[in-house]
């Protein structure tokens, strides 16, 4: 049975169980890690991520393991899907914590910053004194003196002046106050209508119709739904781990294939992540793979001391009828797909 390392405490527990049934499968079904990548299509290093909490497995890579090992792919899915949530979880947790450091550090930076100016805590200036509150209005002293606020003064009573004098009454209706008269009710006659006007001009919108005039609606756009365990598609795939980024497993498939020697070399191509890779198969240590697109040629694939594969990271391309992978053994020979 493999010796497996201490998961990482930090997991979440969710994730942590979820890993360790993985690995009571594996133990049960006695297959190595090797043969394991073989039969589910999944590179060694990844199921080496999958089995030591380092990287939550795709939910293909899940179903594949439930067919070699012979266990119920919907309980095996269901603990996943609990697994991912928590997954999820974490990663959100830890995106806040960054988040709020940044702001702490940003808080900290602006705080020596406004401290170099001429207040300091509490309002007490340079030489440690507080600053005095704004004094009322009034009228200044000398110097050293505060200002004053003058006494309000009291108003007369009638009694003093005795009794108002009589306003004399007009001419005639035709005078000086008559005309003073008609002319403010003109004005505010005018003033009324002004306001109705702009009012007016206001809710048609200029139109006449009297109508509001409706706010464009700018189109929307959504990002695709992606499936779960998907975490890229198009161009932010290039360049990617296609098992890391979940685009493998059920997600793919090999139209393209060629022989080389006893190794098998093919493009693999995932509609749901419109990107592809190149994966070298039943080779042999030295032996490599690479895919190109157009003018693209992604990194070499190497298959490694223990390995019997290799795949390349991926390019975003809209077909796999646009890709081609090419394979060289240790021994020199090369081979491509058409």
């Amino acid at each position: 049975m493999p010796r497996w390392r201490a998961l990482p405490d930090e997991l979440d527990p969710q994730v942590k169980e979820f890993a360790s049934q993985l690995r009571r499968l594996v133990d049960r079904s006695g297959l190595g890690i090797a043969a394991l990548a073989d039969r589910t299509g999944y590179s060694k290093t990844s199921w080496e991520r999958y089995l030591n909490g380092r990287l939550l497995a795709p939910k293909g890579a899940i179903v594949a393991l439930a067919e070699v090992t012979g266990t119920n792919p919907v309980h095996l899915t269901t603990m996943w899907e609990l697994a991912e949530r928590a997954w999820s979880r974490s990663e959100m947790r830890h995106d806040m914590t960054m988040e709020a450091i940044r702001i702490s550090q940003a808080r900290a930076a602006l705080g020596e910053f406004g401290s170099s100016g001429t207040q300091t805590k509490n309002g007490a200036g340079k030489n440690g004194s507080a600053t005095a509150s704004r004094p009322p209005t009034g009228v200044a002293g000398p110097a050293g003196v505060s200002p004053t606020v003058p006494p309000q003064a009291q108003a007369p009573s009638l009694d003093q002046f005795g009794p108002p004098p009589e306003t004399p009454a007009p001419v005639n209706s035709g005078g000086s106050g008559g005309r003073r008269r008609l002319t403010m009710f003109l004005a505010g006659v005018v003033g009324a209508a002004l306001v109705v006007l702009i009012a007016y001009v206001l809710t048609s919108g200029g139109d006449g119709k009297g109508d509001k005039a409706e706010p464009s609606k700018s189109p929307t756009t959504s990002a695709p739904q992606l499936p779960a365990g998907v975490q890229c598609v198009g161009a932010s795939c290039t360049g990617k781990d296609p098992e890391a980024m979940g685009c493998g497993g059920d997600l793919a498939d090999s139209p393209l294939k060629a022989a080389l020697g006893t190794a098998n070399v093919e493009v693999r191509y995932s509609k749901t992540c419109k990107a592809a890779w190149a994966r070298i198969q039943f080779a042999a240590p030295g032996d490599s793979v690479t895919l190109s697109v157009g003018s693209k040629t992604s990194k070499k694939g190497l298959v490694g001391d223990a390995d019997t594969d290799a795949y390349t990271p991926m390019i975003a391309v809209d077909s796999a009828a646009e890709a081609k992978a090419c394979g060289t053994l240790a021994s020199g020979r090369k081979g491509c797909t058409k």
